[in-house]
């Protein structure tokens, strides 16, 4: 799926090409273990995934965390930089090869004075992301660590194996050693 099939899914559209698109999109490639949006860097694209994987991560005050993964179709940035342009507090990192489209946030920001689908667009990516936040915070707050491992493993179970193990257990929260546990269980 490209971008502007996704867009036009969204949408309901059926823009015809990308010359017909309200906003250029560029073919970006980044190979794994590149940063794609780096500690402190004032984030001006919005990406959206054609093939990879990427983990957004923060600074603790003692370790790094993943906050989330994302996957083919999804949009993802450093969204509270992109929206009021301060230095990011996470990094965007390539975990294999990945292949996106990007959208210039300036572009953006000049298609929303005069097209109502683009506003529509940003609107319901916007509720999205927020409810995946929200639901991570739930998640995070009333499931235990097993629970959320089966869950990613149902609904991302074909990225699981190109992800570390030792990243997934940050991003869930636990050692190593208790997710290897956590999966042995799921899988015997």
């Amino acid at each position: 799926m490209t971008f502007l099939d996704f867009y036009n899914a969204i949408l309901n559209t059926s823009v015809a090409s990308y010359e017909d698109s309200p906003f250029p999109v560029k073919k970006s490639y980044f190979k794994k273990g590149e940063v794609i949006t780096k500690y402190g860097q004032v984030e001006d694209s919005l990406y959206f995934m054609n093939s990879g994987i990427v983990e957004m991560s923060i600074k603790s005050y003692m370790s790094e965390k993943i906050i989330d993964f994302f996957f083919e179709k999804e949009m993802f940035c450093g969204f509270t930089s992109f929206l009021d342009q301060q230095p990011t507090d996470v990094q965007i990192l390539a975990l294999v090869d990945c292949e996106m489209e990007v959208i210039e946030r300036e572009v953006l920001m000049q298609a929303y004075n005069f097209s109502l689908n683009v506003n529509k667009f940003a609107r319901i990516m916007t509720e999205y992301g927020y409810i995946r936040k929200s639901n991570r915070e739930k998640d995070l707050l009333t499931k235990t660590a097993e629970e959320r491992y089966a869950e990613m493993f149902q609904t991302h179970s074909q990225y699981i194996s190109n992800i570390p193990v030792n990243k997934i257990a940050k991003y869930l929260g636990i050692h190593p050693e208790s997710l290897s546990r956590i999966r042995k269980k799921l899988h015997s």
